[in-house]
């Protein structure tokens, strides 16, 4: 199955700063962003909004290979390394894409699937799945980057684990965290936690409490002065 290609269209942007900015995105419904990398020198862009909104539906966007047309020409391949958003519009403000050399390895992150959780004996047990790490970062050529890690939990045990080196990986791909000794866990299965909630304690028997406490503190006394 051969991976989804990706392209953003985009064309140059000479004036730079806030006001021109926020005139791209009001008047003409773009963003403003940039690209740099691979030795050449740091390039403004404007792309239209709807365009990396809509690509943006697909999740290997943010972690596979985009062709980049600047100005109507093929120009650079890029990964996108930054997205500012809007803090409650579904507007996109800026974006950052690093241009890649094929013959370099990158890192990134790639999302983790896991499959056949319902099968888990661990699950039928009453466990419940708590998936610890939804990304991992790998390493590897820009042709190789893997569109997912696969997790098949059809097997997993009630208090399994599955770690980083637990995990199949495709040819050419490595995880930079478990070569430096960090050997995450990605996904374990556990009997849900029973929290035990006290009762509140109501004025009344609060009230109650504290004129006990009275009583037997006056006894107490009581009882000190006779002998």
């Amino acid at each position: 199955m051969s991976k989804k290609e990706y392209v953003i269209h985009a064309e140059s942007r000479e004036v730079k700063g806030r006001g021109a900015s926020r005139r791209l995105r009001r008047e003409k419904e773009m963003i403003p962003a940039v690209v740099y990398g691979a030795g050449k020198p740091a390039q403004s862009l404007s792309i239209a909004h709807k365009e990396i909104f809509h690509q943006l539906e697909h999740e290997g966007f943010a972690s596979h290979l985009i062709s980049l047309f600047l100005d109507g020409k093929a120009s650079d391949k890029v990964l996108l390394k930054a997205l500012q958003v809007h803090p409650y519009k579904p507007k996109i403000l800026h974006a950052d894409f690093l241009r890649v050399r094929m013959d370099q390895k990158v890192t990134i992150h790639v999302p983790v699937h896991f499959e056949n959780e319902e099968d888990a004996p661990g699950v039928k047990a009453g466990g419940v799945v708590n998936h610890i790490l939804t990304e991992i970062t790998v390493e590897c050529l820009p042709s190789d980057i893997p569109d997912a890690i696969v997790l098949d939990l059809g097997k997993m045990e009630l208090d399994a684990s599955i770690h980083l080196s637990n995990l199949s990986l495709p040819k050419g791909v490595e995880l930079p965290e478990l070569i430096a000794g960090d050997d995450k866990a990605v996904v374990a299965i556990h009997l849900p936690r029973v929290i035990v909630e006290e009762e509140p304690v109501t004025e009344e028997a609060a009230v109650e409490g504290e004129a006990t406490e009275a009583t037997e503190a006056t006894e107490e006394t009581k009882n000190s002065d006779e002998e």
